[in-house]
């Protein structure tokens, strides 16, 4: 059997690389904002997740697929037959890239133009579609190394891929600033496609250099019509749900510039406010996902081990130390945002007006932490397709909101958030739902009254302080010391039990990559 990492091991190197990428990323978000602007990042924005839409339909959720198999492979120390079944997936992802890249520079102007009512998309579009051959290929090899438990080759290339997208992206677009919004946002996209091409050429040198050799003899190689029915078979429900949430958000970058032409702005106008939302205030929205996101992906195999051996009373348990846990950090979020938005979206981008931006999302904060820990718990379970369901229902009445509330004059682009909160609301209590009809689990109000307490007491003293909207220092220490007091009241009121405690603490020691193993 080739050597593998431990579970743990692997888990703490893939979470060291994505804070260090998170980090990173959210640096070069606040610089890229003060270089490219409201409008640059508006058009940045809109085109990007119509990008990762085409990357989830090139690569058709296959490397998804190739990491179990290898891994089953790799398990009866077949190494022979893994080899095959990556050559076979690498061969069908290469084909269908090719093919939507050549379809995508034939067909891309006329879909744009249907798309966006901004021309100035074009040029950045054009410059991020090599990507989808560079990323699909790039995939390939890293579910490669997943499958055989090796962690690291994923860890390295996706931190050596930001760095390069964050340094090439800043200076390209500084340097293509000259030629207009649209050329500098062309800049900022080829960073991406440098930083991406980084990643697979170190990724290729890793093959080669680290690969396993597969042990001499004659190993089952099963039919080929098997292989690749055994690589749909997985890959299919993958794909599903992958495009259908990808597609939702290319839903948003598309209808609400749409919608708020229809309010009465300009479109330059209209891609500026864009940029505010989805470059600026939900930005900051995500920002605590870096432990609710961390929180969720440690609980799918926590949970999946208690479900698996039937043990109902330590399911219970797990799910409601995740919901408590998700609670006691969205609450203060919540609160900072919604009291502190001018100050925050001002001092880091440079646009106070987008705070009331953020304001409105931040009413749907928790419950975007919420849903993102649930979706965790029901993955875990083997339940993944009532969270696509969910987001699929809580879509409708997002749409609809996206569609006339940032139509209407008053609102425009503060509708649209007010639409996104809801989509939050709706899909947490959906998920909620489902928890609790495969768990039997039941939300602590207790608990929830006690975080409230020191929620409303946090928030006192944050008016009471009332920084001044220019001042870091000012705001920092608002933010320092009303966050002081909640820790205080959740701590002494027992809404943070000891050993939830002491799992956010090693939550926290991972993040900050203090328990890495050598």
């Amino acid at each position: 059997m080739a050597r593998q990492q431990s579970v743990t091991k692997g888990t703490l190197v893939l979470t060291a690389s994505s804070l260090f990428n998170r980090v990173l990323g959210f640096a070069y978000q606040i610089l890229m904002v003060r270089l490219l602007k409201a409008e640059g990042i508006g058009l940045f924005s809109m085109i990007y997740p119509v990008y990762v839409l085409f990357l989830v339909v090139a690569s058709a959720g296959i490397p998804v697929a190739l990491a179990k198999m290898v891994a089953e492979e790799n398990a009866r120390n077949n190494l022979a037959a893994a080899y095959r079944i990556f050559r076979i997936s690498l061969g069908f992802i290469l084909g269908s890239a090719l093919l939507l890249t050549s379809a995508i520079l034939v067909y891309g102007p006329r879909m744009l133009a249907l798309a966006f009512d901004n021309p100035s998309v074009y040029p950045a579009f054009v410059v991020l579609t090599p990507g989808i051959l560079i990323v699909s290929v790039c995939s390939a090899f890293r579910g490669f190394f997943q499958g055989l438990q090796s962690m690291t080759p994923t860890a390295v290339t996706q931190a050596v891929e930001q760095t390069v997208r964050v340094v090439c992206g800043l200076l390209l677009a500084y340097l293509l600033m000259p030629g207009g919004i649209a050329w500098a946002t062309a800049g900022a996209s080829a960073g991406v496609v440098l930083g991406e091409t980084a990643g697979l050429l170190l990724m290729l040198v890793i093959f080669v250099t680290r690969r396993p050799s597969a042990a001499p003899g004659p190993q089952f190689i099963e039919p080929l019509g098997i292989t690749c029915r055994r690589i749909f078979s997985l890959a299919g429900p993958v794909t599903l749900s992958r495009v259908v949430s990808t597609a939702l958000l290319s839903v948003d970058a598309v209808v609400i510039p749409k919608r708020l032409v229809a309010a009465g702005l300009q479109t330059a106008e209209a891609t500026a406010a864009y940029g505010k939302l989805a470059g600026m205030a939900a930005t900051m929205l995500f920002t605590p996902s870096i432990l609710t996101i961390s929180l969720a992906t440690a609980l799918v195999p926590a949970v999946s081990s208690a479900h698996a051996r039937g043990d109902a009373g330590l399911l219970l348990v797990r799910v409601g130390s995740a919901l408590r846990l998700t609670l006691l950090i969205g609450l203060p979020s919540a609160v900072i945002f919604l009291l502190l938005p001018n100050h925050i979206c001002g001092l880091l981008f440079g646009y106070p007006d987008a705070g009331v931006i953020l304001a409105f999302l931040a009413l749907g904060g928790p419950f975007l932490y919420v849903s993102q820990t649930t979706t965790g718990i029901l993955q875990g379970m083997g339940k993944a397709t009532q969270p696509l369901v969910n987001l699929l229902l809580a879509s409708v009445f997002k749409i609809m909101g996206i569609w006339y509330l940032t139509a209407l004059p008053g609102l425009h682009v503060k509708g649209a958030a007010l639409a996104l909160s809801v989509h939050f609301v709706v899909m947490a209590v959906l998920n909620l739902r489902d928890v609790r009809r495969f768990t039997g689990f039941r939300l602590d109000y207790v608990t929830v009254g006690k975080a409230g307490i020191g929620a409303l007491a946090m928030g006192k003293v944050i008016h009471w302080l009332n920084p001044a909207p220019d001042s870091v220092p000012a705001t920092g220490l608002a933010i320092f010391v009303g966050l002081a007091v909640y820790a205080v009241i959740i701590v002494y009121s027992g809404a943070l039990a000891r050993e939830e405690m002491t799992r956010l603490r090693r939550l926290m020691h991972q993040l900050m990559g203090k328990n890495r193993t050598p």
